[in-house]
């Protein structure tokens, strides 16, 4: 039963009471047919009552309908022409749930754009922070220089070398937005081939055979591949990527017996990659912030082993490029995997 019909009839029933004493004290004062009070008694509210629900509905909707049209056609996403403006306009029931609706979707936006604005805060302070120290640093290297150092060869040298890492430093910054922005925009278009990744994968680790070693890290597989995993993406961001997971896996890994597994798993259509390590892990709580652009999960340490904070971002802008998925698990103390998809060729 619609709203205007309930309080239609609850106000008829209020007349009708009254109506009823009314006609009861006139047919015990005056002889007159009990037939015909009734029927006079039933008419009368017949007539009352749709008189009344059609007031209570003309009343209500003409001071609710341009709070309720506004509402209605942002929902429709502001129709484009307008002859989908020419509805009916709804009972009082749908529009109080499309109202209700219409709140809790923007109060959804609301909360949404509350947690956009203290990531936009809190990736302007990281983006500050990680431009200001290398240039503090060159600026320190070179009033030194300036103020006489550039004379003194015990450090001029040393100095112009440490300029040049830092450097190095924005340089490698700067590049990795531009890459994270090239992607964002579609500016970026993939060249997708044919290739074995298993021979890239191994490429890597003799990239990183070194630098694993000086922590007493393992590059290896989870068991010995024989044939070849063919797969159809882009090689040269694919290197990228995995560039990225496997020197932080070396990087945040274990200290003593670090551990950097490559597996593979055949799902249909698709190849599951897992580059795991057993180091520390991750806490739960941080795991689904991992992915933006200069999260650090222990922000000293990262910044001493000289990542930009923008790796594991690059990552999943890459995988997404290649409608592709990649998430992450950890468990703290035993280490983390990180697994994405690719399609298989």
């Amino acid at each position: 039963m619609r709203e205007s019909t309930r309080l239609a009839f609850r106000i008829t029933l209020i007349i009708g009471a009254f109506l009823f004493i009314g006609l009861t004290f006139i047919y015990l004062s005056i002889s007159i047919p009990i037939a015909f009070i009734v029927g006079v008694f039933f008419v009368f509210l017949s007539f009352a009552f749709w008189v009344i629900r059609l007031y209570i509905e003309n009343y209500i909707y003409q001071k609710i309908s341009v709070i309720y049209k506004t509402i209605h056609f942002q929902l429709r996403n502001k129709s484009k022409n307008s002859g989908d403006r020419k509805e009916s306009f709804p009972s009082i029931e749908n529009v109080h749930h499309e109202v209700m609706d219409w709140g809790e979707d923007y109060q959804d936006q609301i909360q949404e754009l509350k947690r956009l604005e203290n990531y936009r805060k809190e990736y302007i302070g990281n983006i500050s922070h990680e431009l200001k120290t290398p240039l503090f640093n060159i600026q320190g290297y070179i009033s030194t220089l300036l103020e006489g150092g550039i004379s003194d060869d015990s450090i001029n040298l040393k100095y112009l070398s440490s300029s040049e890492k830092s450097v190095e430093r924005l340089i490698k910054i700067v590049e990795e937005l531009d890459t994270i922005s090239s992607i964002e925009s579609g500016k970026l278009i993939l060249d997708k081939t044919r290739f074995n990744i298993l021979d890239l994968i191994k490429e890597i680790f003799y990239l990183y055979e070194i630098k694993a070693a000086d922590r007493k890290c393992q590059l290896i597989f989870t068991k010995n591949y024989v044939n070849p995993i063919f797969v159809f993406a882009d090689r040269k961001h694919m290197h990228t990527l995995l560039v990225n997971l496997i020197s932080n896996a070396i990087k945040y890994g274990a200290f003593i017996d670090g551990k950097v597994k490559i597996g593979f798993f055949d799902m249909n259509e698709n190849v599951l990659v897992e580059v795991s390590d057993n180091g520390p892990g991750i806490q739960k709580e941080e795991l689904p912030r991992i992915f933006e652009r200069f999260y650090r999960t222990d922000k000293a340490r990262s910044r001493d082993e000289g990542g930009t904070g923008l790796g594991l971002s690059i990552v999943k802008h890459i995988i997404e490029a290649h409608n592709q998925v990649i998430n992450v698990r950890s468990t703290v103390g035993l280490g983390t995997t990180f697994a994405f998809t690719l399609e298989k060729d």
